[in-house]
């Protein structure tokens, strides 16, 4: 078979694959959508070593299996080619972090491909940032369904998201601007866990909801603000990823709870801070995102969401793309925080 793949690069090699390996942050994520896991030979550091708070749902449902195979580099593409020539998968995927210069992203995978020998398919991860990050995400889902034989399958997933988010859209689509609640969501993880002042000014589920994001004038990237800032938009509602409560005095939850200028904010003072779980973990895991938007939907307009139960629509989602109803498990890492009203 010959694809192309996401950086315009013909890859040929034998069908039907039956051993990869899957290189890259999420890339392995990926290739459990599309319900390709069997096909796994091998994983990087990230997926070998066991950790006490998991927050990639993928993992929970296959760690014990995952992390019974050989290791074949360090997490987030630190590849050893040595290691791959002696496990000899019949295809490599080797995905990219969104922003990725396609030109140095074709040398990584022309420079993996020469020193192992082996064909290797590379893209770069995307997100649901905008249009053009989404477009990644298909290429990388059709790309990567294309070589294993699971096309339709690729198609499914693609679909499933874009329905769902026409879905969160379409019941907040035509509360006028004047009325969108002012939103703001903290201790954002990033490559690590972060305080308050971490946030995302595109996070996702506010935008599909039609929620105020008193950061959204920072651009579309990860951002740290100032206390002060957060203090003088003094938003109505506060979100809190959870997995900030594994730093040390409870994150962005700690920082609520003692710093008199965060005590006198509204959302605090009225008891709406509410907790949402990461999805930031090792890249995107999109089931935990739009999970979150069913929740934040439901606290800031249930009246458009009352026919949805947060909690069974997020086991609906991750069940469709896991196989497994996993929200309870991912939830307990964090103390069952998430999707609730968190006591400041």
């Amino acid at each position: 078979m010959t694809v192309t793949d996401g950086f315009g690069r013909t890859v040929t090699f034998a069908t039907p694959v039956e051993s990869v390996l899957c290189s890259g942050s999420g890339t392995l994520r990926y290739l459990v959508y599309l319900q390709g896991e069997d096909l796994v030979v091998g994983v990087d550091s990230q997926d070998k070593n066991y950790r006490e708070i998991e927050g990639r749902p993928y993992a929970l449902v296959h760690r014990d299996h995952f992390m019974t195979l050989p290791l074949f580099g360090e997490l987030r593409g630190r590849d050893d080619p040595e290691k791959i020539i002696a496990i000899g998968p019949d295809l490599v995927f080797k995905g990219f972090l969104p922003g990725t210069s396609y030109a140095a992203g074709m040398a990584d995978v022309d420079d993996l491909k020469a020193r192992t020998g082996l064909p290797v398919v590379g893209f770069v991860y995307g997100s649901l940032r905008n249009d053009a990050e989404k477009a990644e995400i298909h290429t990388a889902l059709r790309v990567m369904g294309t070589a294993i034989g699971k096309d339709d399958r690729a198609e499914e997933v693609i679909a499933y998201i874009d329905a769902t988010i026409a879905d969160l859209e379409a019941r907040t689509g035509d509360i006028p601007a004047a009325e969108q609640k002012r939103v703001y969501i903290g201790g954002v993880s990033l490559a690590g866990t972060h305080g308050i002042i971490s946030t995302e000014p595109a996070y996702p589920p506010f935008l599909w909801v039609h929620a105020d994001n008193v950061a959204g004038g920072l651009g579309i990237a990860h951002a740290d603000v100032a206390k002060e800032a957060l203090v003088d938009w003094d938003p109505e509602y506060l979100f809190i990823d959870v997995n900030t409560m594994t730093t040390d005095d409870e994150g962005a939850i700690g920082q609520l709870k003692h710093d008199p200028a965060l005590q006198g904010l509204t959302a605090v003072k009225e008891g709406r801070v509410y907790g949402v779980l990461p999805y930031n973990f090792y890249m995107t895991n999109y089931e935990t995102v739009l999970a979150n938007a069913y929740f934040v939907g439901n606290v800031l307009y249930p009246d458009r969401f009352e026919d949805v139960d947060p909690v069974e629509k997020a086991e609906e989602i991750m069940t469709f793309f896991l196989g497994e109803p996993v929200f309870a498990d991912l939830n307990s890492q964090y103390g069952n925080l998430g999707f609730t009203q968190i006591p400041i």
